[in-house]
């Protein structure tokens, strides 16, 4: 049986404090004093954002949010991954260390050292926010183009979908968009196929956050796979938000041969247990995957991130040969 952890992959669904090592998280309540937020047992969307944003509550000093990035890009490459690109958002540590622009340089200043240490690619995708002003993730689309050139590459919304349609941030990923910037959303999660197709037809995606729901229309899919767009699955983060009532019955492999490109990724693994190679482990095990698919997944990872030219065909060849070994 090949080794997952040799194949190379990309991870490219994965948030900066929903990927906190538990020792850090343990580490971090230490040292504030405060007891350790809970990260399980949430049993609603609400109340899983509500831990989550525990965790970002003891984020506190720019060595906490370097110690993130780097530990986020180490456990990419420990699970086989050649090019990482977690997502977040600089506002809640604004006003601590000196604005959204310290911020961010300091995430992409830790994020491309740690990664240039272990020969992994780095790259970041701002997020937006839906719970947030529209206006909000223009100004950070805005942010986000100016440093296009030093590793953000990609612009991102999350947050409830089903209370925040995407047509408020139309302008933000134009913006984002006309900069360069790959448009990456989240939809087809809490909501079906619509929220898919206005991710596309709106905000202008070519990759989707999740996605899976676009399995309930049968059109939709078919769109997805002549465009080629890639849908960043996360199969366990949809078990334990209820997206599908069990592991066995998720939708991954039916939109695989559908001809639908899709990656795996971890999302939030502080929350839902499995990193990224755990991830294809149960694509494996659970999901019953065989190794071409699981080297089309990760194909279709290397070929959806926001990585420099030639990149994608440098490590896919790497894949074609993990297969033929």
């Amino acid at each position: 049986m090949r080794a997952l952890a040799d194949l190379p992959k990309a991870h490219l669904h994965v948030h900066l404090e929903g990927a906190m090592r538990p020792s850090t998280l343990a580490d971090l309540a230490a040292e504030a004093g405060a007891p350790e937020p809970p990260v399980r047992g949430f049993t609603s969307f609400s109340e899983f954002v509500a831990m989550y944003d525990g965790a970002v509550r003891l984020v506190r000093t720019e060595a906490h949010l370097r110690r993130l990035v780097r530990e986020v890009v180490e456990d990419a490459a420990r699970d086989g991954a050649v090019w990482v690109e977690p997502q977040g958002n600089p506002v809640p540590y604004a006003g601590a260390l000196g604005g959204p622009e310290a911020v961010l340089e300091a995430v992409l200043d830790e994020g491309r050292a740690t990664a240039a240490r272990l020969g992994i690619g780095f790259g970041w995708m701002a997020c937006g926010l839906r719970h947030q002003p529209p206006e909000d993730a223009e100004e950070l689309a805005r942010l986000a183009v100016r440093y296009a050139g030093e590793g953000v590459v990609s612009f991102g919304l999350a947050a409830d979908e089903s209370l925040f349609p995407p047509a408020p941030f139309e302008r933000a990923f134009a913006i984002a968009r006309e900069g360069g910037l790959l448009a990456a959303p989240h939809a087809g999660e809490l909501l079906g196929p619509d929220s898919v197709r206005d991710a596309l037809d709106l905000l202008g995606a070519r990759r989707v956050q999740h996605g899976v729901r676009a399995v309930e229309d049968p059109a939709l899919v078919e769109r997805l796979a002549a465009e080629g767009v890639v849908l960043d699955v996360c199969p366990t983060s949809n078990v334990e938000l209820a997206v599908v009532p069990e592991i066995g019955r998720h939708p991954l492999p039916a939109l695989l041969e559908a001809g639908v490109r899709c990656s795996l990724n971890g999302d939030d693994p502080l929350l839902f247990g499995p990193g990224l190679l755990e991830e294809y482990e149960t694509a494996r095990t659970a999901l019953g995957l065989d190794d071409e698919q699981l080297a089309a997944c990760a194909t279709a990872s290397l070929e959806g991130a926001a990585a420099p030219e030639g990149f994608a065909a440098a490590h896919t060849a790497r894949v074609r040969e993990w297969l033929a070994a």
